[in-house]
C-alpha cells in the first residue's frame, strides 16, 4: 500500500524519517520540494561528483577509480552531453523495518532528457541518499542544487520483514556523502 503525507508527515515529524523535513511543496521560482500527496520530493545537495574520462579510466563496478570524477561544490552543476554526475540528497532518510521506498525523477527533469536514477531504499537502511543524473542529450545539462529532483514513495508491506538491510549490515549504510561503488 502507497502511504500519504499525513503518514509521512507523522513518521517525519515523530521519527526522524526525514531531516530535514519540509512539510509544504516549495517551489517560489524553483524546481519545488517537499511533502506532496504520496510522496516526499528531495532536494540535490550542492555536492557533485562528474563523470569525466580525462584518465582513461574502465568503468569497473568491482574496481571502481575515484578518478573517474571531478569533485564540484556548486549551486548549478553542468553535466557533459550524454555523460553523468553523482550528487546526494539533502535530506538525511531513515526508513521503518515494514516500509520500502521507491525513487522517481522530476518530470520538468525528465522532459530535459535528464533521468534520475536511484535504487530502492530498503527496510532499515539510512543515510543520505546518493543520486545519479543520467545526461541523455547531446548538450550540457544544468542540475540545479537545493532544488527538488526527484520523489520518494513509500510503501507499508503487509508485515515487517524477517531480515532487514540494517539486520544484514548493508555495505551503504548511514552513507552520508556521495558515495562511490562498493563491493
Amino acid at each position: 500500500m502507497i502511504l500519504s503525507d499525513k503518514w509521512i508527515r507523522e513518521a517525519a515529524q515523530k521519527h526522524g524519517m526525514i531531516e530535514p523535513f519540509v512539510e509544504n511543496q516549495k517551489r517560489e521560482g524553483m524546481i519545488s520540494y517537499g511533502l506532496s500527496s504520496y510522496g516526499y520530493d528531495a532536494r540535490c545537495s550542492p555536492e557533485f561528483k562528474i563523470f569525466t574520462n580525462v584518465n582513461n579510466a574502465i568503468v569497473d563496478p568491482k574496481d571502481f577509480s575515484p578518478n573517474s570524477f571531478v569533485d564540484r561544490e556548486t549551486d548549478v552543476c553542468i553535466i557533459p552531453p550524454n555523460s553523468f554526475a553523482l550528487a546526494r540528497t539533502v535530506e538525511y532518510f531513515r526508513i521503518p523495518r515494514d516500509v520500502l521506498v521507491i525513487c522517481l525523477g522530476k518530470s520538468t527533469y525528465a522532459r530535459c532528457g535528464i533521468i534520475v536514477n536511484v535504487t530502492p531504499l530498503e527496510p532499515e537502511w539510512e543515510g543520505h541518499v546518493t543520486l545519479e543524473f543520467s545526461n541523455t542529450t547531446p548538450l550540457p545539462a544544468k542540475i540545479y542544487a537545493n532544488e527538488g529532483v526527484c520523489q520518494f514513495l513509500f510503501f507499508k508491506g503487509d508485515q515487517p520483514c524477517e531480515v532487514s538491510y540494517k539486520d544484514r549490515s548493508g555495505k551503504y549504510m548511514k552513507q552520508t556523502g556521495v558515495t562511490l561503488p562498493r563491493l
